[in-house]
């Protein structure tokens, strides 16, 4: 909800569908090829006038500390503006689902709304921040900046599983055993779950073996997510949270209090449409 002094952007969780390392530049910066989609849930961002500032709520806040360096103080800086900024953290930190890049995303959509143009380069916050910034269905190619539109996908549930388990991008790339992998196919038009599951069959996320070298309980999740009916299972990202896809809400719902019983993060939700951002 938005009032005449408190402006609201909501920051859905990212997740990479498929994910392929296609290479290395000389800076150390990888190349990625990777279909990208939003949950119809995520992070809360509200704006405020005021100077800039930051507060942190939410399940997950304890996670964060509220400091200079945090993404949503410098999506402000870089836009050039001020603005009294509070974060719901309901997404478990470092976990693979876009998280304080949807954040910083969030706050560049909310002070552009505010008056504040969008800086030029809003890959300098991060690789995931310009998908993030539409927070629609693409194509995301290059460091991350290169951005592709793509035939709408099917209507789908989700189960987002994390087994608390925190990693580090650099980490789990440092882990990576090959960096010069192919790019993803070419990608239809897919009517339903099933073509969807079976298009996915042909890629791969490549950060997922080395993030299961790093936190094995990954693998865990995954056959988790399959013994309660997903028709297809894969992490996200850099891990550690892992998505499983479902037909029916009510099958999504049901997978994920069950696996909620191991302790871990699990919430049921769907693929967002654009107009869930507001």
């Amino acid at each position: 909800m938005t009032t005449a002094l408190t402006l609201v952007e909501e920051a859905p969780a990212k997740l990479n569908l498929a994910l392929h390392v296609t290479g290395r530049r000389a800076d150390g910066y990888h190349l990625l090829d990777s279909l990208v989609c939003f949950a119809a849930m995520g992070d809360r961002i509200e704006l405020a006038p005021g100077p800039l500032s930051l507060a942190i709520d939410g399940p997950f806040s304890a996670g964060l500390a509220v400091s200079g360096d945090n993404l949503c103080l410098r999506a402000a800086r870089l836009a050039g503006a001020e603005a009294a900024i509070r974060l719901t953290k309901n997404l478990p930190v470092s976990s693979g689902i876009g998280g304080g890049s949807a954040d910083a995303a969030a706050v560049l959509r909310g002070l552009a709304r505010m008056g504040h143009p969008l800086p030029a380069q809003p890959q300098a916050l991060g690789a995931d921040v310009p998908v993030c910034l539409a927070s629609e269905t693409a194509r995301m190619q290059g460091i991350g900046e290169v951005l592709s539109p793509v035939p709408p996908l099917p209507r789908f549930w989700m189960v987002l599983v994390n087994p608390g388990v925190a990693l580090s991008t650099p980490q789990v790339f440092a882990a990576l055993e090959r960096r010069d992998n192919p790019a993803l196919p070419p990608l239809p038009r897919l009517h339903d779950l099933a073509a969807l599951t079976g298009w996915l069959a042909l890629t791969r996320n490549d950060l997922q073996p080395p993030a299961i070298a790093c936190a094995p309980v990954i693998a865990s999740v995954l056959d988790a997510l399959r013994s309660e009916g997903a028709a297809f299972a894969r992490m996200s990202g850099s891990g550690a949270t892992c998505f499983g896809l479902f037909d029916v809400a009510g099958r999504a719902q049901a997978a994920a209090a069950s696996l909620a019983r191991h302790g871990w993060w699990s919430v049921a939700t769907e693929l967002a449409s654009p107009a869930a951002r507001r």
